[in-house]
């Protein structure tokens, strides 16, 4: 009997040995190189478009003074770190209040096609006279994220986030939540000059 003990133990140690040894491997998922996200911090910032709002303190504001075209102004909020730029135009409203409303809509529309959902978030500041819509564009769609607001008399803004690297929703995905918050405080603190 102790001998068929010893066997025993042998079997299973040569079974376990061999199992190790197996050159079979389990793939692993896909990762990604971790993105360091800088401290929440604000500056205020008045642009010579007539708008002012909050600002990350590590987004850049330029100035496109070449594409300013009658009364429109265009400027561009800048996060160099991540390689993305919210598009930002101003355009003073001249009864034209429906289509620019309805360029908005289109705007976002076209996303929508290579979209996996379209959320909207109303956003409702009677204090401040600014009333919009915040467009939350998922999947593969080349602009994440847009937004237009207005006072519906005499100003209207429309901005489009827009990362300059493949869109890939997994690999964006946590730099893109980080600046939606912003965009969410730019949206919050978003005042009319004029």
């Amino acid at each position: 009997m102790h001998h068929t003990m010893k066997t025993w133990a042998r079997w299973v140690l040569i079974t376990l040995l061999v199992m190790s040894c197996s050159d079979t491997t389990t793939p692993k998922p896909r990762g990604y190189f971790r993105i360091a996200l800088p401290e929440k911090s604000y500056v205020a910032v008045e642009t010579p478009c007539g708008v002012q709002f909050d600002a990350p303190n590590y987004s850049k504001l330029e100035i496109l003074k070449k594409n300013n075209q009658g009364d429109s102004c265009w400027f561009n909020l800048s996060f160099p770190r991540f390689n993305a730029r919210l598009h930002c135009t101003y355009v003073p409203i001249e009864n034209n209040f429906d289509l620019l409303i309805k360029d908005s809509y289109n705007f976002a529309a076209k996303h929508e096609m290579k979209a996996s959902a379209l959320k909207r978030t109303i956003i409702d500041k009677p204090e401040d006279r600014v009333f919009g819509i915040l467009y939350d564009i998922e999947g593969d769609a080349a602009s994440q994220l847009q937004l237009f607001l207005s006072d519906s008399t005499n100003h209207f803004f429309r901005g489009s986030l827009y990362f300059f690297n493949p869109p890939n929703p997994d690999s964006i995905a946590p730099v893109l939540k980080f600046i939606r918050e912003d965009i969410v405080r730019m949206t919050d603190s978003f005042k009319w000059s004029n």
